[in-house]
């Protein structure tokens, strides 16, 4: 008997077997589909407002250093402002530039000071400065100091009539050397000679600027700012000799 109900449930077995392979062919294959990555945005530059670019730009081009420029009108009045499209072109003579825009196709303070005087001071704020540099960029009239507005003092240059941030870890007194205007919104860029140089105790070393104790501010995306993260040092690579060309030119 017991026999019996053992090859019985054997074929019951074999029976659903059966069937559930007949089903499963039945049903229809499915292939596996290939998986796709999101495409890269993609952005026509000629479709842009100068609004739009310049959010794009300003976030893409990071991190930018911050040349906290001070001038002087034809009124007397110290004028204060960061701009963080900045860098050196020419280390003899030593060279600085920095583009300044306009606001509603006018120049701003600095650019119009910059091209009546000729001379200018760009001074490097560090972090503890860093609301203070980020409030100096807020509009005022030409008749208004943004460093008496802000309570940060002024001390005298030794070959420019404008004056210095007495406080900046670093000021370069400049003289306009040239000034280049680029675009369709009336952006110059403006061309200073570096004829003094003023360093905070402490910051040179081995005729070197130590970075980490110049703690320098920089600017990013929007109403942004960062300072130094983790410095990487790696390898020292030789290099030819700066050397002093015959003329200006290049060729």
């Amino acid at each position: 008997m017991l026999q019996c109900n053992i090859l019985r449930l054997f074929h019951i077995v074999d029976v659903l077997e059966k069937s559930v392979s007949g089903a499963a062919a039945a049903l229809p294959t499915i292939e596996a589909q290939p998986t796709h990555k999101a495409l890269p945005m993609f952005l026509d530059a000629g479709d842009l407002s100068p609004e739009a670019t310049y959010r794009l730009m300003s976030g893409i081009v990071v991190p930018r250093p911050i040349a906290w420029i001070t001038t002087v009108s034809e009124a007397g009045v110290v004028n204060l402002a960061p701009f963080s499209c900045f860098t050196f072109v020419s280390n003899k003579p030593p060279l600085l530039g920095v583009n300044i825009g306009r606001k509603a196709g006018r120049r701003k303070d600095t650019g119009a000071n910059i091209h009546a005087l000729g001379e200018f001071v760009v001074n490097i704020g560090d972090a503890s400065q860093m609301v203070a540099i980020h409030e100096s960029s807020a509009e005022h009239a030409p008749d208004v100091s943004e460093t008496e507005l802000l309570g940060l003092g002024t001390l005298p240059c030794s070959t420019v009539r404008v004056p210095r941030l007495a406080d900046a870890p670093v000021s370069m007194e400049c003289r306009l050397e040239r000034v280049i205007a680029f675009g369709d919104t009336g952006a110059e860029f403006f061309v200073g000679e570096v004829t003094a140089f003023h360093l905070r105790d402490g910051l040179m070393r081995e005729g070197k600027v130590d970075t980490r104790a110049l703690d320098p501010v920089c600017r990013i995306g929007g109403p942004n700012y960062a300072t130094l993260g983790e410095i990487v040092t790696l390898r020292g690579m030789q290099q030819t000799p700066k050397a002093v060309m015959d003329g200006r030119g290049g060729g």
